[in-house]
C-alpha cells in the first residue's frame, strides 16, 4: 500500500542524509565486493564463455546504475516505514551480494558462486514483495537488478560448466 504522508523523522534533512546513508551502504557493499579481487577484467577474459556472455566493459556502468537503483529503493521504504522487515530482506540481499564478487573472482569457486546467486536471487525476489507492499515504485526500482541478477546467475552456471 502507498503511503502517501511522511512522517517528520523522514522528511527535509534528516530524509536528504539517510539518502546518503543507503547510497553508502550500497558503496560499501560493491567495495566490499571488490576487496582483495584485482584483475577480474582479466580472469574474466580468460574464462571459457557462453556466446551471449557481455564485455567486461558492460559491467560497471550496469553496477553503478543498479546501485542508485537498489539505495533509493531501500531508502523510499525507509521513509515509509522505517527498518523493517522489509529493509532486513534488502539488508541480506545487499550482504549477499557482496559475497559473490569475492567467490566468483577472488577463490574462483564457480559452483559455489553459483549456489549463493540462488540465494541472492530468492533474497531479492522476498525484497521485492515486501517492498511492493511499502512502495510500488521502490519494488518497482527492483525489477532491473532481479532481472540483471538472472543473467548473471544463468552466466554464472554457464561458465561454472565450460570452466
Amino acid at each position: 500500500m502507498e503511503r502517501s504522508q511522511d512522517t517528520p523523522a523522514t522528511s527535509g534533512r534528516r530524509a536528504w542524509w539517510a539518502l546518503a546513508g543507503f547510497a553508502a551502504a550500497v558503496v560499501v557493499a560493491a567495495a566490499i565486493g571488490g576487496l582483495g579481487v584485482q584483475g577480474t577484467t582479466d580472469e574474466y577474459a580468460s574464462l571459457r564463455q557462453p556466446g551471449w556472455a557481455p564485455p567486461s566493459w558492460l559491467f560497471g556502468p550496469v553496477w553503478s546504475l543498479l546501485y542508485a537503483l537498489i539505495a533509493v529503493a531501500g531508502w523510499l521504504v525507509w521513509r515509509r516505514v522505517g527498518f523493517s522487515p522489509a529493509l532486513w530482506a534488502w539488508t541480506a540481499q545487499l550482504v549477499l551480494n557482496a559475497i559473490w564478487t569475492p567467490l566468483f573472482f577472488g577463490a574462483g569457486k564457480y559452483g559455489l558462486a553459483f549456489a549463493e546467486i540462488v540465494l541472492m536471487w530468492l533474497a531479492i525476489g522476498l525484497t521485492v514483495v515486501l517492498f511492493a507492499r511499502v512502495s510500488r515504485v521502490a519494488a518497482a526500482l527492483m525489477l532491473p537488478y532481479w532481472a540483471w541478477v538472472t543473467f548473471a546467475a544463468a552466466l554464472n552456471l554457464s561458465i561454472w560448466q565450460l570452466n
